[in-house]
């Protein structure tokens, strides 16, 4: 529908259990700053089974400037849900956030101010009753941090910022606030455009504001993802999206002491890379029972995603994609021993099955074999597959 692309995606369940999707009716390669009234909304009952695309124009009275990244959120006094995005209304010369209310995602109210900093802000999401506040998280162009405002209410104009936020760097944009589910913490995820599909962590007190940088050791974002949210699902909702869209078959290898860079090949050499790169395919391995021993339970051989046939295998001491050739001596190039990583015992190391005094590792980001003896070439060896 619309201008047929799409961009800033925010997924959410209803207070009935169906869930609706919304997202930015943005032009591929065209003009993001284009006057454009509506937004895309598809709805599910299932997260499986998916309306058609339909456009809900949110902006009706403000025909002169876009409608950027919906967010939803209940108002339990209009009995509607809040749909927040971000536009230049008649009369300002900078951006604020927006809402407009509906109860069906087929028609929705005109737009009213939600908040206005004075200066420019983008992206928004809102989480509601929480010990008794509620809160606003949005990206503040003047300060280029994910910022936050929060109220007793959820009137529009209600809000007061408290918090100066958070940012990685100037295009850290998209805030998405996320509530544990075993403690009383909360996670704000940041997005960013330079490059795109790499987002930073925050972890802290929402009420106070405070929050402290995750290390990527401890996360893996989505690949290729772009304004990420987060949901609880139930079992039952897992067991449907997997008879509909099977699991991942393949695994990307995190660097321990680059852990925003990822176990690739490249011209057929083996090496770390950070994401996000294109092709994107050249980070994803399937685990295969070592080739030497397939009854070794321990035993690993790594086969390219998007060059079937093609392993990881050691030639002088270098880490090459090469085809198999169904020799033993390949076999043997190609077979890693998986233990407990050597510079964090969570995480794994992968010692040669052709030199077992020598392990998997990068230096100066390229893939070879050597022997272990220092704290830097320990963090080297060190990897974590992640599924």
């Amino acid at each position: 529908m619309g201008t047929k692309g799409i961009r800033d995606p925010f997924l959410y369940r209803l207070r009935d259990g169906s869930w609706v999707a919304l997202a930015t009716d943005i032009p591929v390669g065209g003009d993001f700053a284009k006057a454009n009234a509506n937004i895309h909304v598809w709805t599910s009952p299932d997260l499986v089974n998916w309306s058609a695309d339909r456009l809900l124009k949110v902006n009706a009275t403000n025909p002169n400037f876009y409608s950027w990244a919906p967010a939803v959120h209940w108002d339990p006094v209009r009995a509607a849900y809040g749909i927040t995005f971000t536009t230049v209304p008649q009369g300002k010369s900078y951006s604020v956030i927006d809402v407009a209310y509906t109860t069906d995602f087929v028609t929705a109210t005109n737009p009213a101010v939600f908040y206005d900093a004075g200066t420019g802000v983008i992206d928004s999401h809102v989480v509601t009753d929480v010990s008794g506040q509620n809160y606003l998280y949005y990206k503040d162009n003047a300060t280029g941090r994910l910022a936050g405002a929060r109220s007793t209410s959820v009137e529009p104009g209600s809000f007061t910022k408290y918090a100066t936020g958070v940012a990685e760097n100037r295009c850290t944009e998209a805030p998405t606030l996320v509530k544990s589910l075993t403690s009383s913490s909360w996670s704000l995820w940041g997005d960013t455009y330079c490059p795109n599909a790499k987002f930073d962590l925050w972890q802290g007190d929402l009420t106070a504001g405070t929050w402290t940088k995750a290390g990527r050791q401890s996360y893996t974002a989505p690949l290729n993802a772009k304004h990420n949210t987060v949901h609880p699902i139930t079992a039952a909702d897992r067991d449907r999206l997997l008879a509909k869209y099977g699991g991942t078959s393949w695994n990307l290898l995190k660097s321990y002491n680059f852990p925003g860079h990822y176990v690739r090949h490249s011209g057929f050499t083996g090496r770390i890379s950070e994401l996000p790169f294109d092709p994107f395919q050249d980070a994803q391995w399937r685990l295969r029972p070592g080739l030497s021993d397939a009854s070794d339970a321990s035993g690993v051989s790594f086969e390219s995603v998007n060059f079937p046939g093609y392993y990881l295998r050691q030639e002088n001491f270098e880490i090459k994609v090469v085809k198999n050739d169904g020799t033993a001596g390949f076999a043997t190039d190609a077979t890693f021993t998986r233990v407990a990583g050597l510079a964090d015992a969570t995480w794994s190391s992968f010692r040669s099955a052709r030199f077992p005094t020598r392990y998997l590792r990068h230096s100066s980001f390229v893939l070879r074999l050597d022997e272990i003896s220092t704290a830097t070439g320990r963090a080297d060896a060190t990897f974590n597959v992640v599924h």
